[in-house]
């Protein structure tokens, strides 16, 4: 097949077999290649191209769904197929430039200045969300592609001119500009940290909110924090405060897009679905509020502040994500079912009964043992932790690194985690995952206040005389010197439900709590509120 020919790869394009996919793969890859090389004439190189687009999206996502949602590891089989596909979307947006450039002189597509435009930033930015999508580092020139691609569409004066663009799923129309603003939406937003489904569902609302958002020239006052892009640099938004001046570097301005966002979550209270706000078919209202309240920080205030900064850190870390072995380490035996099944007064009142900070010296733990006695028993068990280094750490947690072993970890899972000279060991969550090209897995957490204790419980039994076995769930307490104003309970994923009743004991004492709030919904746990129930309202 002569794929370097236009006139064949028409043809071939209707012949094409897409439930096909690692063949239809092949067969698109090589006619971009082999065009690309040719230099047939403009005109018919961009038809070739513009025929062939819903085809390559479709496969592209096919193939993609290969490494989604998961950290891809760099030896893994799962990563041929991310080079294929960022391979392909390379040359698609090489292809758009190259086109541009030839014709130059000839003037035959001088009325699609601003397709070509649009159609490389689209294709440069798509290089970008792979990369996201399989929780890998980004190369360096993957961003510097993604500038170059915006200042030429610049150049032409045609970088706001929207032209008709089918694969865009609300609008069906794209600008260079609000191509380039969507993939700054989406590397605002937290991406390595995000599931399969909520990155979809991201990239998807930057497109919808993009023609929200400017850039524009800097401008004195700017807060140190709000957000600015330099053209010249190989990154994305950073704050203004730690940017040089310079003709290419410009200011991010999103004050129209917060307007919006508060829009759509008065609609959300209205009932109205989010599928009607062109949020997407697959978005439930829950999920879409809780993903958007998320967004609202660095999309629609525009703001790069940290809450707790980070400082460089040295060190080793202990981490388990296995439930039962974080109840392990937390009170140095596993989780037994509870003999006592009184129901006391008042949680309350029993709460200063689960004091902490009684400990002997050299590392006591609270049932006597010592440290090492816990880690042999954990070695016999097969409850291990596996250490990570500690890169650097804030109030609210630490960034890790380590060459993974057994253990696999998800977004949002809670996991256990002690820093070896740490007297607790502590509840957190995994924020984000990101494997680099050496191999090593990048994770941050983001630790749950407090120090938490092991406790059993149970919902409801439906039928009187019937009892349900405790499950076991982890009790913060509050704790002034934390700065932990509320008792919360951390529960296995999906018990929560607002009002729900539950039976929780701690140390031989059994209360009924009424579940309040939800603080946090982990990947496999509830962090929540409650309020315990007199024993004439049980």
């Amino acid at each position: 097949m002569d794929y370097r020919n236009p006139a064949s790869c028409l043809s071939l394009l209707q012949k094409l077999q897409t439930h096909k996919v690692d063949e239809c793969h092949t067969v698109l890859s090589d006619m971009v290649a082999g065009l690309l090389e040719a230099l047939p004439a403009p005109n018919q190189h961009l038809e070739v191209l513009e025929a062939a687009r819903p085809a390559i999206a479709q496969i592209q996502a096919a193939l993609s769904q290969h490494y989604a949602g998961h950290p891809l590891p760099p030896d893994s089989e799962g990563n041929a197929n991310l080079l294929r596909v960022v391979a392909l979307w390379r040359n698609l947006s090489r292809s758009y430039a190259q086109i541009a450039r030839h014709d130059a002189q000839m003037g035959t597509l001088d009325d699609q200045r601003a397709l070509l435009g649009q159609r490389r930033v689209h294709y440069a930015a798509s290089i970008l969300i792979e990369y996201f999508r399989a929780h890998r580092a980004v190369p360096h020139g993957v961003w510097t592609e993604i500038h170059e691609s915006f200042a030429a569409a610049e150049q032409t004066r045609l970088a706001s001119a929207r032209v008709a663009d089918p694969l865009n799923a609300l609008w069906k129309a794209q600008s260079a500009m609000e191509a380039y603003v969507a993939i700054l939406l989406i590397d605002l937003a937290n991406p390595f940290g995000r599931t399969g489904q909520e990155l979809q569902l991201i990239c998807r609302w930057a497109q919808r909110f993009a023609p929200y958002c400017t850039l524009g020239p800097m401008m004195d006052g700017l807060k140190p924090t709000s957000y600015g892009l330099d053209l010249a640099s190989d990154h994305g938004l950073r704050p203004v405060g730690l940017m040089s001046s310079g003709n290419m570097v410009r200011r991010f301005d999103s004050e129209k897009l917060a307007g919006q966002i508060r829009a759509v979550f008065n609609q959300f209270k209205q009932g109205v679905s989010p599928a009607s706000l062109g949020l997407g078919e697959e978005a439930t209202l829950d999920m879409s509020a809780r993903l958007l309240i998320s967004l609202y920080r660095p999309w629609g205030l525009s703001s790069a502040g940290r809450r707790f900064p980070r400082h460089g850190s040295r060190g080793e870390i202990e981490l388990c994500g296995d439930w039962l072995a974080i109840g392990f380490h937390i009170q140095g035996r596993l989780f037994e079912q509870p003999r006592s099944y009184g129901i006391a007064g008042s949680l309350k009142s029993d709460i200063s009964l689960l004091t902490f900070g009684e400990r002997a010296p050299e590392a006591t733990e609270r049932d006597g043992t010592t440290h090492r006695q816990r880690q042999l028993d954990a070695e016999r068990l097969g409850l291990v932790c596996e250490r990570w280094s500690l890169l650097d750490q804030s109030v609210g947690g630490f960034r890790l690194r380590q060459r993974p072993h057994a253990e696999r970890l998800e977004h949002q899972q809670l996991v256990g985690i002690r820093p070896l000279d740490g007297e607790y060991f502590l509840l957190a969550q995994v924020s984000w995952l990101m494997y680099r090209d050496d191999g090593m897995l990048e994770a941050g957490t983001h630790v749950l206040r407090g120090i938490p204790e092991v406790v059993g419980a149970r919902p409801l039994a439906p039928h009187p005389g019937q009892r349900e076995l405790y499950q076991q769930a982890f009790l913060i307490p509050a704790h002034a010197k934390l700065k932990v104003a509320d008792t919360t309970l951390v529960l296995p994923g999906g018990w929560y439900h607002p009002n729900r009743v539950i039976e929780v004991t701690a140390r031989g004492h059994t209360v009924q709590v009424r579940l309040t709030g939800q603080l946090i919904k982990g990947a496999n746990f509830d962090h929540v509120s409650f309020e315990t129930l007199a024993p004439e309202a049980e």
